[in-house]
């Protein structure tokens, strides 16, 4: 992948797995295989495919201790009940940036932050800015910091 098309082709990646975690999200009966196999690669770039299946697959093998993370930080307050755009950029976020880390923390920010403007509520950006800022100045400073009433506006009722 070429330097200057990196950030494009990881967009659009980050797009398709947004919309494949949502799809597997609201469709619980639907395996990741089959989720996989339906989604629409023949117009997609060989290099955006892969990646975007790889931030599938690894969320979902480890979306466990990736939503651990989140259950840690929303405190009285369950991931079942975030709107699901929002669920879905934090998982990849958490996922990219410290599951795997294989982009800076910032950039997984910014990308999930971006995505939940194209695609979430009006309030979901600053949500997943929020949750995943408080995230990340725990995890460097070593203290839990549980959420406050103001980053649950994002979350659906």
């Amino acid at each position: 992948m070429s330097k200057s098309k990196m950030p494009q082709r990881r967009r659009r990646a980050r797009e398709i797995a947004l919309q494949l975690m949502y799809e597997l999200d609201l469709r619980p009966s639907l395996s990741l295989a089959e989720a996989l196999e339906m989604f629409p690669w023949e117009n997609e770039n060989r290099d955006v495919a892969d990646y975007a299946r790889s931030i599938v697959l690894t969320a979902s093998e480890r979306s466990e201790e990736i939503d651990e993370i989140l259950r840690e930080h929303i405190v009285g307050w369950r991931t079942e009940r975030m709107v699901a755009v929002d669920r879905a950029a934090l998982r990849i976020a958490l996922c990219e940036g410290l599951v795997i880390e294989n982009v800076p923390v910032a950039v997984a920010i910014s990308e999930a932050v971006e995505l939940t403007k194209m695609f979430g509520t009006v309030e979901s950006s600053r949500f997943v800015n929020g949750v995943l800022g408080r995230i990340v100045r725990s995890k460097r400073s070593g203290v839990h910091a549980p959420a406050g009433e103001n980053e649950l506006i994002g979350a659906d009722a």
